[in-house]
């Protein structure tokens, strides 16, 4: 049996690791020479470079809706916080040194958290959707991500009209999983976010035109059995696209390889070529 982390032992080694965790990441940054981005502007800069929105309120089995509920609250207070902000040239933008420690005196509400590979209840739950709205969008710009924690481990729920790839997900946690995009162009840009009663919506602008656009795929998304576990695979690569829709290059971002922790029919798995298994 594998031996469980420090963290794992209880919940106050948990909160114990969690503060040490968020101590370290704030000194790192006051000793960082880094340029953080913490400007607004209540115009919409004029290029759009790319828009996605995302349902907020989905329907997981064995996750209470009440949940869901209490997440489109807590989406709504984030929002404001980043809404608007440039990104300009040389800047870093930080996900939680603009919306802060998500607490319950601040008026969010327990939402869906993943720890240790299972869903339940935590404060301020639900601004993964959110992080996963910023990088999907960040993924069609020029930006650089410079921070970004992958779901690599477990796949929790099956697909509900997915739009995006598995895999191109973030995981954060105050302060310390962070999600941050510097910016090394000599364009602006500026995130717009807001939310409707269904769906959170943002867009990702720029004060002049890119050079290329960009797709992300995946490749070979597949079901494999190995032993009584399941698991999901697959290569997630992003095209560079040049004005007249050819390729310039392909990058492979990522590769899947989670537990899923959902029951898949025998008919949706497919058998790994002997050559794959030993990798």
């Amino acid at each position: 049996m594998k031996r469980p982390l420090f963290c794992e032992l209880c919940p106050f080694t948990f909160w114990l690791s969690r503060q040490k965790g968020i101590l370290k990441r704030k000194l790192q940054d006051a000793l960082s020479k880094l340029r953080f981005c913490r400007n607004k502007q209540a115009d919409s800069l004029p290029v759009r470079i790319c828009e996605h929105r995302s349902v907020i309120r989905r329907r997981l089995a064995g996750v209470d809706p009440v949940l869901q509920n209490n997440k489109a609250t807590n989406l709504a207070l984030a929002t404001p916080h980043i809404d608007g902000i440039l990104i300009r040239p040389g800047e870093t933008f930080s996900l939680w040194r603009l919306i802060g420690n998500t607490t319950k005196r601040k008026g969010y509400l327990p939402g869906l958290v993943i720890q240790c590979g299972k869903a339940k209840a935590g404060e301020g739950g639900g601004m993964c959707q959110l992080s996963n709205l910023l990088h999907w969008m960040v993924l069609h710009s020029e930006l650089s991500i410079t921070e970004h924690h992958h779901h690599e481990r477990f796949n929790l729920f099956p697909d509900a009209n997915r739009r995006v790839p598995f895999g191109v997900g973030t995981s954060i946690v105050y302060n310390y999983l962070d999600y941050r995009v510097t910016n090394n162009t000599t364009r602006t840009y500026q995130i717009r976010l807001t939310t409707d009663d269904d769906n959170l919506i943002g867009e990702l602008r720029a004060d002049a035109p890119e050079p290329y656009t960009y797709a992300v795929r995946i490749e070979n998304d597949r079901f494999v059995r190995e032993g009584d576990a399941v698991y999901r695979r697959g290569d997630v690569y992003r095209d560079t696209l040049a004005a007249d829709g050819s390729t310039v290059c392909s990058t492979k971002l990522l590769s899947n390889n989670a537990l899923v922790m959902y029951e898949v029919p025998e008919s949706a798995l497919c058998t790994e070529p002997a050559a794959q298994q030993a990798k």
